[in-house]
C-alpha cells in the first residue's frame, strides 16, 4: 500500500476491540520505529512515548473517568461519557504521547534567537510522530482516534506511570483491532485549501 492510500484509509476508529492477530512486542515495534524516524526541529527529539497493554490500558481510561466524573454536568451527561470512555477501553492498548519539556527549555537556551519558536515545533514534531503511528496501526489493519483528555488526568497519569515531572501529556490513542470500519469525512474545497503560484 502507499502512503497515499494509507493516508485514505486512515480514519477515527471508535469501534475496537482486543481482537488483534499482532503480538505485544511487534506492535511496541513497530511503534517504537515509527516514532524514531519522524523527523523534529534540530533533531531535538522532544516526542516521548508510553504504550500501555492489558490492566495498564484499563487504568488510563479509569484515571480519565473518575476525572471526568468530578466536572460532569449532569448523571445523564456523565453517562454518555462514560459509554464513549469504555470504546477507548474496549482496545487491544493505549498510546500516551508526551513533550519532553526539559529538551525544549534546552533547546530554548541554546539558540536563543529561534527560542520562541522551539514550544510550537515540539508541538510540530509531535504531530509528526502521531500521524507515522497512525499510519503504521492504519498498515496493520489496526485502528484508533487520537483523544485529548490532558490537562485534566495529567497530573494522575504521571503519578500512575511514575514518569519524569518534564513530560508533559499532550494526546491519548486507544488502538485495537477494527470491528466497524470509520466513513470517510468531508473535506472542505481544494480551492479553499490551497494557492498556487508559478
Amino acid at each position: 500500500m502507499t502512503f497515499n492510500e494509507l493516508q485514505k484509509k486512515r480514519h477515527s476508529v471508535y469501534d475496537i476491540s482486543k481482537n488483534v492477530f499482532l503480538t505485544k512486542d511487534e506492535i511496541i515495534a513497530m511503534i517504537q520505529e515509527a516514532v524514531r524516524d519522524s523527523p523534529t526541529a534540530f533533531n531535538n527529539q522532544t516526542v516521548r512515548v508510553v504504550i500501555t497493554f492489558g490492566e495498564s490500558s484499563d487504568k488510563v481510561w479509569d484515571i480519565t473517568l473518575e476525572e471526568l466524573e468530578k466536572v460532569s454536568a449532569s448523571p445523564a451527561a456523565f453517562a454518555k461519557t462514560t459509554a464513549k470512555i469504555n470504546t477507548f477501553k474496549a482496545g487491544f492498548g493505549t498510546i500516551l504521547f508526551f513533550t519532553e519539556t526539559d529538551t525544549v527549555k534546552k533547546m530554548e537556551e541554546a539558540f536563543p534567537l529561534y527560542a520562541a519558536n522551539f514550544g510550537d515545533w515540539a508541538e510540530q514534531g509531535l504531530g509528526g510522530a502521531q500521524q507515522a503511528v497512525w499510519e503504521t496501526l492504519t498498515e496493520h489493519d489496526l485502528g484508533g482516534s487520537l483523544q485529548h483528555y490532558n490537562p485534566l488526568i495529567d497530573a494522575k497519569i504521571s503519578k500512575a506511570f511514575a514518569l519524569p515531572k518534564s513530560w508533559k501529556l499532550r494526546a491519548q490513542m486507544p488502538f485495537g483491532a477494527i470491528e466497524t470500519p470509520a466513513e470517510a469525512k468531508d473535506k472542505i474545497a481544494v480551492a479553499d485549501q490551497f494557492k498556487i503560484f508559478e
